[in-house]
């Protein structure tokens, strides 16, 4: 017989488990909350050095995740997930034929790194109008103005009042 937890359980055992907690922004029709629900998903395609550090230096098997969908209709928070594995080469960089093709990168010193991560359950679009609705939330990098990263630092504070007030 197989355990079914509430989503209730499953934010109390992530935030238990969880070391940090993140919001990571990927475009739907590259991988969506349905992909990663469905088997953990490869976060591939970072070139970028700030996100690409968080993945070397600072995420963890288990740390939660806020899956966001951005450049879509109705961008915003969509899932709970969890990092689901640890850093990896992104094979992507060394295939000519790739648009994430990095000339510079090696084999022997791969510049890109990609994680696992699995998603867990959906929820309701929370857009960054209804972020914005909290003073709880002000200091989010993602609501600064011009913030572009797909990978951002949520703190354990920000993580518990959106589960607990917009899940």
């Amino acid at each position: 017989m197989r355990c079914v937890l509430t989503n209730e359980e499953t934010i109390r055992r992530v935030r238990e488990n969880a070391r940090r907690f993140w919001l990571m922004k990927t475009e739907p029709g590259e991988c969506s909350i349905d992909d990663a629900l469905a088997a953990p998903v490869s976060w591939f395609g970072i070139r970028n050095y700030q996100a690409r550090n968080f993945i070397r230096d600072d995420m963890s098997v288990g740390d939660g995740v806020l899956f966001y969908h951005s450049s879509c209709p109705e961008p915003g928070i969509v899932g709970l997930a969890v990092i689901d594995s640890e850093p990896y080469p992104d094979e992507l960089q060394f295939d000519p034929e790739n648009e994430y093709f990095d000339a510079k990168s090696s084999k022997d010193n791969p510049r890109w790194l990609t994680i696992n991560v699995k998603g867990l359950f959906k929820v309701p679009v929370i857009g960054l109008t209804a972020l914005r609705e909290h003073s709880e939330l002000a200091e989010m990098p993602v609501l600064r103005r011009g913030n572009r990263l797909s990978i951002t630092p949520v703190t354990a504070e920000e993580f518990r009042f959106i589960t607990d007030h917009l899940f």
